[in-house]
């Protein structure tokens, strides 16, 4: 799941390190996706550290339960069939397509049904203190945390995450996404069918997107 989607298990928590915790893999992903840090086992005596590695934990429960579900194999694959002939020609993995895809159209839907605001979640990251986070990733075995700190303050500032409830802006979101990994995902005329695509596969899923959440939700209380 992308940020907001994670976001939204934990909307009501006042714990603005709880809510870093359960984003900051994508996070440090996104910043240096050479990066692999295992804190899922730590214990620290500082209860904010703890509470970003209670946040990722979070993150992985999450996103295992939502990757086994029949939600994600099902909408991930038709998704993929829909726009492998908007993008012919393209380098991008057919799979990766399909899976990004659909976390940012689940974003943009939490955004525009109003079950979450981006203002919320980017209020808790501003919440907390550098000073704590770099502790935590020094603890989790990150000896540099120079690349980490240059993304995080410009994710926080370019409050990119905003854009996600403009539906026709999901396909330059995902073309964003491809190019940290291929120098050249989409044409001009692969991103004009690839929004059309979205922007129809969003209608058809606008019902019953909420399904998921329920379901991990469910799982989540169980567990």
């Amino acid at each position: 799941m992308n940020f907001l989607s994670h976001f939204y298990f934990d909307r009501d928590t006042d714990n603005c390190y709880l809510i870093l915790g359960t984003v900051l893999p994508d996070l440090l992903k996104n910043a240096d996706k050479n990066v692999i840090l295992h804190p899922e086992k730590l214990k620290h005596t500082d209860r904010n550290i703890n509470a970003i590695i209670t946040g990722w934990n979070k993150h992985l429960e999450v996103d295992r339960y939502f990757h086994s579900s029949d939600f994600f194999v099902n909408h991930s694959h038709q998704l993929k069939m829909l726009l492998l002939p908007a993008v012919e020609g393209s380098p991008v993995k057919p799979f990766f397509l399909g899976h990004i895809a659909l976390e940012l159209i689940l974003d943009n839907l939490l955004l525009t049904t109003h079950k979450i605001t981006a203002d919320s979640f980017y209020n808790h990251l501003e919440g907390c203190d550098n000073s704590t986070v770099a502790e935590f990733l020094t603890f989790a075995g990150l000896n540099d945390t120079t690349a980490f700190f240059k993304f995080y303050e410009g994710f926080k500032k370019s409050r990119y995450l905003f854009s996600y409830a403009e539906t026709q802006k999901i396909a330059y979101a995902l073309k964003r996404i491809c190019m940290r990994v291929w120098k050249d995902p989409f044409t001009p005329e692969n991103e004009v069918e690839v929004t059309e695509v979205l922007m129809a596969y969003r209608e058809s899923l606008q019902d019953n997107f909420m399904d998921i959440f329920d379901e991990i939700e469910r799982r989540l209380i169980v567990n």
